[in-house]
């Protein structure tokens, strides 16, 4: 058997070992009520709540978009447990070794983005502080710029100390970040008076028509918020001890976190409006209304510990695996972690939380089109085309099953750029709209079928060399 291709792998790409598969239930549970418990997740909620509806149509919607995504969430995740591989190497079954740089970098610029977003959000963050305690440099023009410009740093340092330390880091996060959601949720119920008003808004929908028309690209939006994470959840699972680990994890750990957050965020901004007359969607200038310095500084310290979880957990490993894999030799995990810092600078974050609607139906709704059609790919070629079974070998070789014509496989980039194609139509052509609003599940599906179809359907592709074979090829973690 010939050895890896230099050019396919290094020690960040390579299938885990059995020392490496650390990650417990308890893990799993942490990762996702410390990636959930943070201020994105706040404002997807209660930007809902700004765009007109009533605390049980949001928490309904933010509920159901996390139980749909949570399909292709575990569906992903049982190939990096059962062999221990990244997304990046996992994603090279359907598109071949070197065809898989596509859908790689795709997810990659869109965890840029978030990265940049999050960095903003702690930025802003330190800033707040900083006025509580330092109110005259606080006001200074470069201060906001400084105090991002400092948190973007602190997440390169973390990045920098490897993957281990984003366990430990969010072992700590989950259970602190649960408290302070309890106590900001207390506070301002004090504040209100009672649960009964701060959850008295009425929704602003007068027909069923009306309502829908802002529930279905939201339900896209909640699908999309955590479409990035669907596609790279094999960079966790590959450290997993067991499928029963994971699974069971990720299936109590995304909804309960999420609903619950959802509802901090939902009664929180529905207080707002009771409070000062108006729905005030971002938590740092919530906090800031209350001109108490106390309770501002100990919440703002919680929200830099929240997003300094989920910018790290979310937004850097996927993308740090993903630039590795396209010059493995030159580009290590860390080399990723800094490529995705700068473009997340590049990115200018602070226009994507501009308002709600460039929040929700612009970023979310709009990069879910792109990473619908990935993940449409990828789970119908593991599940229906290869059955769950993948020569680990052919993967880290230019000339192994997974070769194709010239290390590509057409059939999956046609179906890829015909779903983005169709799921994004809807943006040029007005009367095609509704695709948009339904980017993921349009991109998802139709996407899917078309690989489908053209794998059984449209003959051989594979020019290379028949598999290789591989004893201990699968994971020890079935």
């Amino acid at each position: 058997m010939s050895t890896v291709d230099p050019t396919l792998s290094n020690c960040d790409l390579a299938p885990t070992t059995p020392a490496q598969r650390t990650w417990t239930t308890y893990s799993y549970i942490a990762l996702w009520f410390s990636m959930s418990m943070e201020i994105t997740t706040y404002q997807l909620a209660s930007s809902l709540i700004a765009k007109g509806m009533d605390w049980k149509q949001a928490v309904g919607t933010v509920l159901l978009g996390n139980l749909i995504v949570l399909v292709p969430m575990l569906l992903n995740a049982h190939a990096g447990t059962r062999y221990g591989i990244p997304f990046p190497v996992f994603i090279r079954a359907p598109f071949g070794v070197r065809g898989a740089n596509l859908p790689a970098i795709l997810r990659a610029v869109v965890a840029c983005g978030w990265f940049g977003i999050q960095s903003w959000i702690g930025g802003t963050a330190i800033h707040s502080m900083l006025a509580v305690i330092w109110p005259g440099v606080a006001g200074s023009a470069f201060a906001k710029w400084a105090c991002f410009l400092l948190f973007w740093l602190l997440n390169m340092v973390i990045v920098w100390r490897g993957v281990e330390s984003i366990r430990h880091l969010q072992a700590f996060g989950a259970p602190f970040m649960f408290i302070m959601a309890a106590a900001l949720l207390i506070w301002v119920r004090i504040k209100a008076g009672s649960f009964g008003s701060m959850l008295s808004t009425p929704s602003q929908f007068h027909s069923t028509g009306e309502f829908m028309g802002v529930f279905f690209p939201s339900l896209t939006a909640m699908v999309g918020y955590w479409a990035t994470l669907a596609l790279n959840i094999p960079d966790f699972t590959r450290y997993s001890k067991s499928q029963h680990a994971q699974a069971y994890g990720q299936a109590f750990g995304l909804p309960v976190a999420m609903t619950l957050y959802t509802f901090v965020g939902i009664s929180v901004t529905s207080a707002s409006t009771v409070l000062f007359g108006r729905p005030i969607w971002n938590p740092i200038e919530l906090i800031g209304a209350f001109h108490q310095p106390v309770v501002a500084f100990i919440a703002l310290i919680a929200i830099l510990i929240a997003t300094l979880n989920v910018n790290i957990g979310a937004n850097v490993v996927s993308p740090s695996n993903d630039f590795s894999n396209l010059y493995p030799r030159l580009i290590s995990f860390r080399t990723g972690g800094l490529i995705t810092g700068f473009l997340g600078l590049a990115m200018c974050p602070w226009k994507l939380l501009a308002t709600p609607d460039a929040y929700i139906f612009g970023w979310l709704v709009g990069y879910s089109g792109l990473l619908g059609p990935v993940a449409g790919i990828m789970v119908s070629d593991y599940f229906l085309i290869r059955k769950t079974e993948l020569d680990v070998n052919s993967l880290y070789h230019s000339e192994g099953m997974y070769h194709y014509t010239r290390g590509i496989n057409p059939r999956a980039i046609v179906a890829l750029v015909i779903g983005v194609a169709i799921a994004l139509v809807g943006l040029g052509v007005k009367p095609l709209h509704f695709l948009y609003d339904y980017a993921w599940f349009v991109g998802f599906f139709t996407a899917g079928g078309i690989y489908v179809a053209l794998m059984k359907f449209a003959g051989p592709v594979a020019e290379g060399a028949p598999a290789f074979e591989s004893a201990g090829s699968r994971g020890d973690a079935d």
